[in-house]
């Protein structure tokens, strides 16, 4: 369970694959592009509102600060781990090569909670808006047909039921980025191209227009009295805001799964991993400011859409109808590199034989793990068409944060087991950047329900049974190690 892959091992492996490898043709622009895709949600236009009507007034600039140099000594393990692995399967590549082969399975497993369930979550919420804009065409949609069982739905008569059959939009958007996604990596990442500069545009047009609409008096006081209550305004506020934007930043690990299909992935690696999260921490503390100093923070306070709501002291209200096709971008660059980045796992997982070999199938002509990519089209589809968005969410945050915890881990195990393999890139400061990473990491998954804790350990349960009845048994590492053993002993 100990066992470790040399990354000697790693690196060779990626060169030998032939015909069933991935194929280079992402650059240090696409890689970019795939972290601010993952990063640069919806959560832009909702999460500032929150964390200034509850936390911190327009010190939400400081929180987002916070948050983003907190996320940043992850960012940098996972920067240095690319440069120096420049492999498929992100964080779970990593562990099998500093913490052996059962923490890898766990860490691989635990990814799945990230990346599928995150794929999930935000197509619920891209089901909601896409209605939204259907609706200012008069194009109305069944409720039944865009909730799941669980939720309640209002019908046009005031009457509730229960819940819906199926939450349609959601099902449909994971199906047709899944099906791009088979169709070639190129090809996905033109498209999250095009979907990034349409939201980043709408995000610039925004600071750019409300920005000599700015009422100075609104950022005073800029940082609102406590309560009395932690976390409630005062610097306790901005230490509590900066815990809820952290989720905010959450993706720019995803760009690590594309390693195998970098051009120059020691190079550009890290340059994909830091730039997209640089990126994306200007555009948050930018629309921070342009947005809490247009209207009062207090005028957001249970606001449902608060950049609307502030863009409209503009009286330019053109941008509204702009505003929900930016979020609709936002959400499917989010959807499109999540669902990449758990193909590539479950990919590497595979090709170590701790799953079937259907999830490293390599398609022949268009040189993507298409069966994998078609797998997660069935399970998500279920997932964002019959599963409350409520359980899903909290369920990708602690995924998500414990995968942080185990890389940060492993850049400290990694200086002193194999300090001789080269690096392009280096985390400064070890181990003091990652034992902060790990710390961050660790506060947030305190402070999160006793629910999600009690839903990771059935969840992890069930993979170290999968662990044990397949998993073990078809390591290829375990096998090539049981070979290498008995020719030792007949010699």
């Amino acid at each position: 369970m100990l066992l470790k892959k040399p990354i000697k091992l790693l690196l060779e492996e990626q060169k030998t694959d032939g015909e069933n490898k991935l194929s280079r043709t992402l650059g240090p622009y696409n890689l970019i592009a795939l972290g601010i895709g993952a990063i640069v949600g919806a959560g832009i236009f909702s999460l500032t509102g929150i964390v200034a009507s509850e936390n911190a007034g327009p010190a939400v600039i400081l929180s987002f600060i916070l948050a983003g140099i907190a996320c940043a000594f992850c960012a940098l393990c996972y920067a240095e781990y690319a440069s120096m692995i420049p492999v498929a399967g992100s964080a779970y590549t990593y562990t099998y090569a500093t913490l052996g082969e059962f923490m890898a399975w766990i860490i691989g497993w635990d990814l799945v909670l990230e990346y599928a369930l995150a794929s999930a979550t935000v197509a619920v919420s891209w089901s909601s808006y896409a209605l939204k804009l259907l609706a200012q065409f008069h194009i109305h949609l069944p409720p039944s047909l865009t909730s799941s069982p669980f939720d309640p739905v209002k019908l046009a008569d005031g009457t509730t039921l229960n819940g819906g059959i199926i939450n349609l939009p959601a099902v449909f958007i994971v199906v047709l980025l899944s099906l791009v996604l088979a169709k070639g990596t190129k090809e996905s990442a033109t498209i999250n191209n095009l979907l990034v500069i349409l939201k980043i545009s709408v995000i610039i047009l925004f600071i750019a227009l409300g920005w000599s609409f700015i009422n100075t008096d609104n950022y005073t006081p800029f940082i609102p009295e406590n309560t009395g209550e932690f976390g409630h305004f005062g610097w306790s506020g901005i230490v509590r805001g900066a815990a809820v934007v952290f989720f905010g930043f959450i993706g720019f690990d995803a760009v690590s799964t594309a390693a195998q299909e970098a051009r120059n992935p020691q190079k550009d690696m890290p340059i994909g991993i830091i730039g997209s999260l640089v990126v994306a921490t200007i555009l948050y503390v930018a629309f921070s400011y342009v947005m809490t100093g247009l209207v009062s923070y207090t005028a957001f306070k249970g606001d449902a859409s608060p950049a609307a709501t502030a863009f409209a002291v503009t009286g330019l209200h053109f941008l509204n109808s702009a505003l929900i096709v930016a979020i609709l971008a936002g959400y499917t660059s989010v959807i499109l590199v999540m669902l990449m980045g758990q193909s590539r796992v479950f990919y590497s997982m595979s090709k170590d034989g701790l799953l079937p070999e259907f999830f490293s199938n390599i398609h022949p002509r268009f040189k993507t793990p298409w069966k994998s990519n078609l797998f997660f089209l069935v399970f998500v589809s279920i997932l964002a068409g019959l599963v409350p968005i409520s359980d899903l969410g909290h369920m990708v945050s602690i995924g998500t944060l414990f995968a942080f915890s185990l890389v940060a881990l492993g850049i400290i195990i990694l200086r002193r087991t194999n300090p001789e393999i080269p690096r392009s890139f280096r985390v400064p400061f070890v181990p003091l950047v990652p034992l902060l990473g790990i710390g961050v990491c660790v506060c947030l998954m305190v402070g999160l329900p006793i629910e999600s804790w009690e839903r990771l350990f059935i969840w992890m349960a069930l993979g170290i049974a999968f662990y044990f009845l397949y998993g073990k048994k078809n390591s290829k590492l375990r096998k090539l190690q049981e070979i290498t053993s008995s020719v030792s002993e007949n010699k």
